[in-house]
């Protein structure tokens, strides 16, 4: 195991499987807001029994609510403010992340996830990140080749015992410097007549628990 020391964006080090990888400055964002966006990620949280250790079976549970946003760069911070318009709840919560994001210039994209507690990352349904478990801060990555078109991201997450968490999500072509991700950058082609790849009326479905009726 080789240390990382990630100053530029966590402010400490980290361990973790491979070399250096300094992620960039950015904005400071929060898990969401409650305006429906279309063009974000839909995070659904869930209310968690005290003592949970993994993310859970979101399939057989029921969302408190959603929220939405574009990128995640919540830094190490205390959280004790809740989710207004949701729920109080700082602690013992989980939310699953789901969306779509356009790419137009194929080839092998590197991914990372840095998380306190527990998160999962999943391309196109395949989980390519495990960081899965109540721990410090604490981040993965992994190369994926992407083709051309429209793709689904899912980037599920849970939050143990009080107060300390994080969870930031970083995108970078082969060969090119960390940056956070953000559906903004990734959408398509605002005339469907201009996709190079894909096709608008054929998207891919999302990883989204059907909701209990």
């Amino acid at each position: 195991m080789a240390s990382w020391r990630r100053a530029a964006v966590f402010g400490l080090a980290l361990t973790a499987a491979c070399a250096q990888s300094p992620l960039p400055e950015g904005p400071v964002t929060t898990f969401g807001v409650t305006v429906v966006d279309g063009f974000g990620l839909r995070g659904d949280i869930y209310l968690l029994q005290p003592g949970t250790e993994m993310l859970p079976n979101f399939k057989k549970m029921e969302p408190v609510g959603s929220i939405y946003t574009r990128e995640l760069n919540i830094r190490p911070r205390e959280f004790q403010s809740g989710f207004p318009g949701v729920t109080d709840r700082f602690e013992w919560f989980a939310i699953d992340y789901n969306g779509y994001f356009y790419i137009s210039n194929p080839g092998k994209y590197r991914f990372i996830v840095a998380s306190d507690d527990g998160s999962k990352l999943y391309i196109d349904d395949k989980r390519v990140i495990d960081n899965d478990g109540v721990h410090p801060l604490k981040a993965e990555e992994c190369a994926v080749r992407l083709k051309g078109g429209i793709h689904t991201l899912r980037l599920s997450y849970f939050q143990g015992p009080r107060t300390h968490l994080a969870l930031m999500l970083g995108v970078a072509r082969q060969g090119e410097e960390w940056k956070i991700f953000s559906t903004n950058d990734f959408q398509p082609p605002r005339d469907p007549a201009d996709w190079k790849y894909g096709e608008p009326n054929k998207l891919p479905p999302l990883s989204v628990p059907p909701r209990k009726q």
